[in-house]
């Protein structure tokens, strides 16, 4: 494992004790509740290989309470060297986030992006602070990377993302209004949705800079702008193109493709990071 990929892992390390400090698990509540109105097969079970559903207006339905797909342990190794295993904590395995919750770049050729000036002296003072993110909010996209599941709600002219981390809601406004031109700086930005075909295409604005894109620190500015296209290609399966340009940041802009699991007949949790919360008091010796 390289020196920096060793130092993202004290990050990783804190962020895994702050969750697993708070409770925070991947059940949820009103377990096995039979959702109406989705394909079964005949033992009852969810069909996730029938067709995705549709509105009444004949858009795809994106709702639904998803989890991102985690990679084998064995492929983490790969990429992150054996100590990568140790990442394991009630709660928060290593087996169960996205191996872009650790890396967002970790796909991309050796050089192919890089960090602008300004972006290495961000990732600088992520790494040396050693205590992100002292319960503030993972925002996007790490906020649907990680164990937790999140919740779509798909509604004429408003699609509402609830992320069980941080019990934060976003929404995304399919109604044909504009982006907004001056931003107040945000957690989840200002997004707006648009149809291509069977694919929402979503822009955000207007983040802050104060939270990062993965758990190994790669920052984010205000300037950013993000692009996703979602595309439900079955019941079970929800694949996401998610587009960073931060030219304050990042050299070029660059893409990652995920793909999110339909949790069938379940449900995500309220969760407040300082209830019950335990380390600040560590950090300060």
């Amino acid at each position: 494992m390289s020196s920096s990929i060793r130092r993202s892992f004290v990050v990783v390390t804190f962020i895994a004790g702050l969750l697993s400090a708070n409770g925070v698990l991947t059940s949820a509540q009103w377990l096995n509740y039979p959702i109406p109105g989705v394909p079964r097969t005949k033992d009852g079970k969810v069909d996730l290989t029938a067709k995705a559903p549709r509105t009444a207006d004949g858009h795809p339905n994106l709702s639904g309470v998803w989890h991102v797909y985690s990679e084998p342990l064995e492929e983490k190794k790969r990429l992150y060297g054996a100590e990568v295993a140790a990442f394991s904590v009630l709660g928060d395995q290593v087996t169960d986030i996205s191996k872009y919750a650790i890396n967002l770049l970790t796909d991309l050729p050796t050089g192919e992006v890089t960090l602008t000036s300004e972006g290495k002296a961000a990732i600088n003072r992520i790494r040396q602070a050693g205590d992100l993110p002292r319960c503030l909010p993972f925002g996007v996209p790490l906020g649907t990377l990680m164990t937790q599941v999140h919740k779509i709600v798909q509604t004429s002219g408003l699609i509402l993302v609830m992320h069980e981390l941080d019990s934060m809601t976003r929404q995304i406004y399919t109604d044909g209004r504009p982006l907004p031109v001056d931003p107040s700086p945000s957690w989840l930005g200002y997004s707006v949705g648009r149809w291509d075909r069977d694919t929402l295409v979503v822009e955000t604005v207007g983040f802050n800079d104060k939270s990062v894109l993965d758990l190994f620190g790669h920052p984010r500015s205000e300037a950013m702008r993000f692009t996703e296209r979602y595309h439900r290609r079955d019941v079970g399966h929800l694949d996401v193109e998610m587009t960073f340009d931060d030219a304050k940041m990042y050299t070029k802009p660059f893409t990652v493709n995920v793909t999110h699991l339909l949790q069938a007949d379940s449900d995500i949790l309220e969760y407040v990071c300082n209830e019950n919360e335990k380390d600040r008091e560590h950090l300060k010796r």
